[in-house]
């Protein structure tokens, strides 16, 4: 199924989600504020997930480390994959798009357009 919003533009995942969980999509072209802003915002997901590594990295060299810091490392370990994995689903879509792929939005996807 061929999921194109009307316009011809594939529906773009955004990084961020409703309040209730839920995915946000954006029909764009690449161009726009949304678009510009989401792009901004992967980046930031992205440097912040390097950092993140970076630091848990120094946490697990440690000798003996809390169980509460080990805790708050895994915590934000798993928020930044999370939000990682959503930055190459998008950006996978994006290049099957490109390609004649579906590109498209899933079930239960909210569109912003």
């Amino acid at each position: 199924m061929d999921h194109r919003h009307s316009s011809q533009h594939p529906l773009r995942l955004l990084p961020w989600s409703t309040p209730d969980g839920r995915p946000c999509y954006l029909s764009t072209d690449g161009a726009g504020y949304l678009a510009r802003l989401a792009d901004r915002m992967e980046a930031l997901q992205l440097d912040t997930g390097s950092e993140v590594l970076g630091h848990a990295r120094d946490v697990l060299g440690g000798a003996s480390v809390p169980a509460d810091v080990l805790r708050f490392t895994a915590t934000r370990l798993a928020e930044c994959l999370s939000d990682a994995l959503r930055v190459a689903e998008s950006r996978g879509r994006r290049l099957g798009a490109d390609a004649g792929g579906e590109g498209g939005a899933g079930p239960g996807a909210v569109g912003v357009g």
